[in-house]
């Protein structure tokens, strides 16, 4: 394995999910810890101290129904339900511009399914805000929530798709925030979980404090993988490469590794175009995630793929698999396995229920060091799409890692993040986060995108700003890019490369998150105090009266860091 695919595979070698929260301080918008993928037996205490649900009635709709009990929070019995929407309810204002984050405990009578809150606006309009697996016996903790696009009332309803089970809630909960409050919070967890702060102490030979001295920092390696697709043209465009090479280390082929792109005819497969790709990065120093194994959505089969037997497809896929995973060994951080396989299910229609994990298992065996990576959408975009919902996305990998020998596997979480048009709902985003982050896999938001609209630039930036500030998310690779590469959607380039706003929004970013250069200017005592993002740095340390330097080299991680620069002229 080259140095290079080395370095770039540390990355996934990361400290447990509870380590990496401890010691962070709780505030009034902090991430909910306790959520869980698990039931409990006692609810907790309503968030917010329920924010504006405060002593509900939820005695909407109610009749004949059964109420019970009271623990900060009134729960319901609701015990006529006949359609899937059957449920106590609670009305409330929404208004415009606000950020509602949505909690709730859930119990059903019996059995299992997925509850999910549904805001019905005006009494027109039905906007799932969130969605978690509901159990008899325990309760599960559902986190959602709905961005007001408008000031409306709302009624606040709990959906199932069984309308025969009974279902309960608790500690319900709704909290409005500014845009401001959000950004705020996400500023103050970006200093929590991607930066440190740096003193360096200048002094003399002789130690004493040297005043006035001029520090330069500069990243040469950030620690968070911040990149972008990138597509065939590259190895044609030398304005494309030169626009990429300057700005990205990380990237994902958009669909060179694909099996329609490199096995065109049956039996004749060609990887002409992803090996010259991958050369281009290698020498560039560029990690690649690879894209993907198999995709389980008819629509993107190799045509000749599509009219195959169980036997013969069975027989073709053994072949696909072992020849694309591996010619590239140890050439690749990640595979993306079996692609959209909770939206989609070709394989498993055609070879059985168990298709994707055999293939996660034949992956890993193959090539035991890269990270395999779940790949969907919509996860934690579209609150309406309840198929991808981050429940049912955790009930696909609980199917795939069944086997004692998964618990071997470098696995991660790999969430689209397509954004349609409008404005993105954040607490919608968070709580799937948060929701998916408990597990402890990385999280990567994989092809972060945003439809092209009127206030295209200002959404990019506040989803990929939440992605960011978010603990679990461990990477960002966007599907954008330049005009000329053939990009549309998310465009960071016009055709004559002159910079789009939603492309000033991503470099802003860049540099914000690290690169530099920083100047600061010694104190009396010849220290420097700065926060920085972790990464590796070139530091010059430069005397205010010889101009004498001294330079070093710095890596920041998450300890606190004290640096002794001493200049000997």
């Amino acid at each position: 394995m080259k140095v290079a695919t080395k370095l770039c595979n540390l990355l996934f070698t990361t400290i447990s999910f509870l380590l990496l929260f401890s010691g962070l301080g709780v505030d009034s918008m902090d991430y909910d810890y306790f959520a869980t993928t698990k039931c409990i037996t006692e609810p907790h205490k309503a968030q917010y101290g329920g924010g504006i649900i405060v002593n509900p009635d939820f005695d909407h709709n109610i009749e004949n129904w059964t109420v019970f009990g009271n623990n900060g929070n009134r729960f319901i019995i609701a015990s006529n339900r006949t359609q899937t929407l059957d449920s106590f309810s609670q009305k409330v204002l929404l208004k415009k511009e606000l950020l509602y984050m949505f909690s709730a405990w859930i119990q059903l009578s019996e059995g299992s399914d997925i509850v999910s809150v549904v805001f019905n606006i005006n009494g027109s309009e039905l906007v799932r805000g969130g969605h978690v697996i509901a159990k008899n016996g325990c309760w599960s903790f559902l986190k959602g929530g709905i961005v007001a696009n408008f000031s409306s009332s709302a009624e606040i309803l709990f959906e199932s798709n069984n309308p025969s089970v009974e279902i309960w809630a608790d500690s319900v909960s709704l909290q409005p925030f500014t845009k401001e409050e959000w950004r705020s919070h996400q500023d103050n967890n970006i200093e929590k979980v991607r930066k440190s702060r740096v003193r360096f102490h200048v002094s003399n030979a002789n130690e004493t404090a040297l005043e006035g001295a001029k520090v330069v920092i500069k990243q040469t390696k950030a620690n968070f993988p911040f990149g972008c697709g990138m597509n065939q043209h590259i190895l044609t465009n030398g304005d494309y490469r030169d626009w990429f090479v300057s700005r990205f280390k990380y990237t994902t082929f958009t669909n060179q590794m694909k099996w329609y792109s490199t096995e065109i005819i049956q039996g004749q497969e060609n990887y002409t175009i992803s090996d010259a790709m991958l050369k281009f990065t290698k020498e560039n120093g560029i990690c690649v995630r690879g894209h993907n194994i198999f995709w389980d959505d008819e629509k993107y089969q190799p045509e000749w793929v599509k009219s195959l037997s169980p036997d013969e497809l069975r027989e073709a896929a053994a072949k696909r698999i072992k020849s694309v995973v591996t010619r590239y060994k140890g050439e690749l951080i990640a595979w993306d396995v079996v692609n959209e396989n909770v939206h989609f299910h070709f394989y498993e229609d055609k070879l059985g229920e168990n298709a994707s994990e055999l293939y996660y298992l034949r992956a890993y065996e193959l090539d035991p060091t890269t990270t395999l990576f779940m790949n969907e959408y919509n996860t934690i975009e579209y609150s309406g799409d309840k198929v991808a919902s981050p429940a049912n996305y955790f009930n696909k990998l609980n199917e795939i890692l069944q086997s004692p020998e998964a618990s071997e596997m470098s696995f991660a979480i790999g969430l689209q993040c397509h954004f349609g048009s409008g404005r993105p709902n954040l607490a919608y985003m968070r709580s799937g986060l948060d929701f998916l982050g408990q597990i402890g896999f990385p999280i990567w938001l994989t092809e972060t995108s945003v439809d092209p609209q009127p206030k295209q630039a200002e959404y990019f930036e506040e989803i990929l700003r939440e992605g960011y500030s978010h603990p679990a998310v461990k990477g960002i690779i966007m599907f954008a890019g330049p005009a000329q590469a053939g990009f549309n959607t998310t465009l960071l380039a016009d055709e004559n490369f002159k910079t789009t706003p939603t492309g000033k929004v991503v470099d802003k970013l860049i540099s914000e998150w690290g690169i530099g250069p920083y100047t600061a200017i010694a104190d009396h005592r010849g220290i420097v105090d700065i926060a920085l993002h972790y990464g590796e740095y070139d530091v010059t340390v430069t005397h205010p009266l010889t101009q004498h330097s001294e330079k070093l080299n710095i890596s920041v991680g998450k300890e606190f860091s004290h640096k002794n620069v001493k200049m000997h002229a």
